[in-house]
């Protein structure tokens, strides 16, 4: 077995955290930033996220708003660290076969949910079953779908998978895999909203605000510095920048980054910009016409300005993306795909190859999506003029957008967080069948080398099978990903935070509630 003895499993090569972390420290503007961290207060955090759809049920989170409730009201196997690394959590431990097919990870002791009930390794093997199988209806099945059987022995959880993956670990750390009480009847008890995180949950309004106060009998006390957390919906743009002004919150994200210069001369505020693995998309539904032909997939990907996005909506916060997932930081980021860049003339060549001399489409898009996204949609449209594609946008509501537009339009918006490694990323979004596979894409080899790179544990034949992924969903694939953006967030300078803050996701890894404190 391959022992890793303090539960941490470095990913060096993986994501340059300590770059964007050299970032993060050189933009804000003079905020608490290594401050001794010290207890007290009551935090107030505005979320450009969060619908009246929500639940509490983890196989539906899909925003950020629902990732801040889990990570502070709830306990995970394992955890994203700052660095980039992945850590334990409920685990205090792991070790693995020598072909990485068989985990053995040891449970902690002495965690208890906020109801008094002690963690048990029951409850780890409950939450994880909880996601499997072709009736479990969660986001998170295709990335537990490798899991063939999982026993436990004494205080240990063993999985044994499919084939080899050395990145099992980051795959428990996944947002949707909170450890939750077991249940006989529902498989977890996820309605009460009982947890074993560092907060509890008092009060919970889908869409409008949550409340949570710190867990005085968590298994930690190096993390919950705040007496309690006030986060407030607020998915209009002007709300909440307005909110932020005027003092009414804390923090936010999701910054309008077209008046991020006037937030910057606020003498009471931080802006922070981290570049990790954020991008935004337009997902195509191949399942259906006139996107169920590659050659117009391929059309709308030239006949889009990258370079215009990523100046005019991001402002320079972010950098140009190559329609893979893949951010450029990742480790086996595909170094020699060809950049696309916007070409009217080849788009009109790809339409010709469909048999069209024009189309007509329309761009569902929302600012729910990202800051911005309407007004992206409509540079999208005018670009793709000079390329015979007629592109409609069509405003749509930000409530229930999640809900009621993504994956249920045929074009649409969206906004991705990335994932710490590239099967994850993958095996959640671009595998066939996935849940969360919003552009219907089914491609057979990319299914069956996924697979195969997942178990290969020779480093270099891996780089290869990830190239040739990422080769396979950039020319094949049905998302157009025109930008990697930064995560912006502004913070009221009273607010303290670590020196090296994570970009996993946005605000510290959506790990703010455990990180931050009143300075």
């Amino acid at each position: 077995m391959t022992l890793i003895t303090n539960g941490r499993l470095d990913r060096r090569g993986f994501l340059k955290t300590t770059a964007a972390g050299a970032i993060a420290a050189s933009l804000p503007l003079g905020g608490a930033y290594a401050s001794t961290p010290k207890k007290g207060g009551h935090f107030r955090v505005g979320k450009g996220h969060g619908q009246t759809t929500d639940t509490l049920n983890p196989g539906t989170w899909d925003n950020g708003y629902m990732l801040a409730i889990t990570f502070a009201k709830d306990g995970h196997i394992t955890e994203v660290l700052a660095d980039g690394s992945v850590g334990p959590e409920i685990a205090e431990s792991w070790e693995a076969s020598d072909d990485a097919t068989v985990w053995r990870f040891k449970i902690r002791k002495g965690v208890t949910y906020h109801s008094g009930k002690e963690v048990t390794p029951e409850d780890v093997v409950a939450s994880i079953n909880f996601h499997r199988g072709e009736d479990a209806a969660s986001a998170a099945t295709p990335i537990v779908a490798p899991i063939q059987d999982i026993a436990i022995e004494g205080d240990t959880v063993i999985f044994t998978l499919d084939g080899g993956n050395a990145d099992f670990p980051f795959i428990l750390s996944d947002y949707h895999l909170p450890v939750l009480p077991a249940n006989g009847e529902t498989g977890i008890d996820w309605k009460s909203g009982d947890g074993c995180g560092s907060y509890k949950l008092t009060n919970f309004n889908p869409g409008v605000s949550s409340t949570l106060e710190r867990n005085e009998n968590h298994w930690r006390d190096d993390v919950a510095w705040f007496d309690s957390i006030e986060l407030l919906s607020l998915t209009d743009q002007n709300a909440r920048t307005t909110a932020m002004v005027s003092g009414d919150v804390d923090s936010i994200d999701k910054l309008d980054l077209k008046t991020i210069g006037l937030l910057a001369r606020n003498p009471d505020l931080d802006i922070s910009s981290i570049a990790g693995t954020q991008h935004f998309t337009f997902a195509m539904s191949a399942n259906q016409a006139p996107y169920d032909d590659n050659n117009v997939r391929l059309a709308m990907k030239y006949a889009i300005n990258r370079e215009e996005l990523v100046e005019k909506i991001l402002f320079g916060y972010g950098s140009v993306g190559n329609d893979i997932p893949i951010g450029q930081g990742q480790q086996f980021y595909n170094t020699e795909l060809e950049q696309k860049t916007y070409d009217p003339d080849k788009a009109k060549f790809y339409l010709k190859e469909a048999g069209l001399d024009s189309l007509d489409v329309s761009l569902s898009a929302s600012d729910a999506a990202f800051a911005g996204a309407v007004d992206a949609a409509t540079l999208y449209q005018n670009s793709a003029k000079d390329a015979g594609i007629n592109l409609k946008v069509v405003r749509e509501p930000n409530d229930g957008y999640w809900s009621d537009v993504w994956m249920k339009k045929p074009f649409t918006a969206v906004y991705w967080g990335g994932r710490p490694v590239q099967d994850q990323m993958f095996s959640t979004a671009y595998t066939c069948g996935a849940d969360w596979n919003d552009g219907f894409w089914c491609n057979e080899k990319f299914d069956a080398l996924l697979k195969e790179a997942r178990a290969e544990l020779d480093q270099d034949k891996r780089r290869q099978q990830y190239w040739e992924l990422q080769e396979i969903v950039s020319t094949q694939g049905a998302i157009v990903i025109p930008m990697f953006a930064n995560y912006v967030f502004a913070s009221s300078k009273k607010i303290g935070k670590p020196e090296n803050i994570a970009s996993n996701w946005d605000m510290d890894g959506e790990r703010w509630a455990e990180r931050w404190w009143f300075a």
